[in-house]
């Protein structure tokens, strides 16, 4: 059975991007650059896996880049890219390989779907759009352009023969991209119609151009939350990330704080992942007396695996007493640091219901949240 494998060379400092950290790094959209490269090659139904090869020194920023998905462990690259893609395929097993570069971060499927049939034919395969201006040198004399193609990543090879091409190469000579190397050993190398989405990202104006592409590609979706929790004995209420004194405590599995329980609610709603109750069954014992922090931060990052970007927050807490109103600002501050938000970001809302109801009881306190989040289209 024929094994593909994608081999992202993310090892550079990126220092003409304008980033504080290589540009590889760099948030776009609420993922790392090299978060996008990597979700849209795991994505495509032929890649059986992705070897990432970063630079000495970068894996902290690696970790944090990729989050929680399953990879195997980076290689470390060389001083050149070349030294990089040699060691990136020395670890990888694997029959093909798409050697592709960590600063082009959207890649569309169907180019990966046209690398792999042009191998049917050819050694090789690279994607490249026409050159469409007009060439001149300095001096003015015209350049025909006529077959000429801005070359594009990922390039596609069977590891074997390309990792051949690449070690018989004369070290001190320089290879721009894969596809030189693989023609100076004897190769066929195809070039199949790239993608305008394929471009790289070098200086600040392509990172901006990069954030309005990916805005334009994303639509809004609104989700709400409601939760209930009963008062019980004790002497304090947590409200939205907030320990608040009370004559009495909510009565829940974890610690029933009733406001983050309807936020869970809505975040998970935006990205149709159920409910709290679906990630955090109250039969499981682990989450007895649990901080409901910890199931904020589990749909933010649900949120944030899908693409999405949270905008706003609303939360509307329904309750006689306690007051919340002297708590509201802790309350704001809190959640908009756990979400990552910015105070204006979030909102939040106390009410009674005119001692009608539970709540007009005082028998417990509810919560109502809605959550705004762009999405993916």
């Amino acid at each position: 059975m024929t094994r593909t494998a994608a081999l992202i060379v993310a090892a550079g400092q990126g220092v003409r991007a304008g980033q504080s950290i290589p540009k590889q790094y760099a948030t776009l959209g609420n993922r790392a650059v090299l978060a996008h490269a990597i979700d849209a090659l795991l994505a495509h139904p032929a890649v059986d896996s992705v070897q990432v090869v970063i630079g000495a020194g970068q894996e902290v920023l690696y970790s944090a880049a990729i989050g929680d998905r399953a990879l195997p462990a980076p290689v470390i690259g060389g001083a050149a890219r070349r030294d990089s893609v040699i060691a990136g395929l020395r670890a990888i097993d694997a029959d093909i390989v798409l050697i592709h570069d960590a600063a082009r971060p959207f890649l569309p499927p169907a180019v990966i779907d046209r690398l792999l049939e042009a191998l049917d034919s050819h050694d090789g395969a690279i994607p490249g759009l026409p050159v469409a201006d007009t060439l001149t040198t300095a001096e003015g004399k015209p350049v025909p352009r006529d077959g000429l193609f801005r070359v594009q990543t990922p390039q596609t090879f069977r590891r074997a023969a390309i990792l051949a091409a690449h070690e018989a190469w004369d070290a001190a000579a320089e290879a721009t991209d894969d596809a030189q190397v693989a023609r100076a050993a004897g190769l066929s190398v195809a070039v199949i119609k790239g993608d305008r989405a394929l471009e790289k990202l070098t200086t600040p104006e392509d990172f901006a151009a990069a954030s309005q592409a990916l805005e334009a590609r994303m639509i809004s979706r609104t989700a709400t939350g409601f939760d209930v929790h009963a008062f019980a004995e004790g002497s304090s209420v947590w409200i939205g990330g907030v320990e608040i004194a009370h004559s009495q405590a909510l009565s829940g599995h974890s610690d029933a704080d009733v406001a983050l329980h309807a936020l869970v609610d809505a975040l998970l709603g935006t990205i149709g992942a159920g409910d709290i109750g679906s990630h955090f069954p109250p039969s499981d014992m682990q989450w007895k007396g649990a901080p409901s922090h910890l199931f904020l931060d589990h749909a933010r990052k649900l949120v944030v695996e899908a693409g999405g970007i949270i905008d706003f927050v609303d939360l509307t807490i329904i309750c006689e007493a306690p007051k919340v109103g002297p708590h509201r600002e802790a309350i704001r501050n809190r959640i908009a640091d756990l979400l990552g938000l910015k105070l204006s970001q979030v909102s939040v809302k106390a009410t009674t219901t005119e001692k009608l109801g539970f709540t007009g009881r005082r028998e417990g306190i509810a919560a109502q949240a809605t959550a705004t989040v762009r999405v993916p289209a």
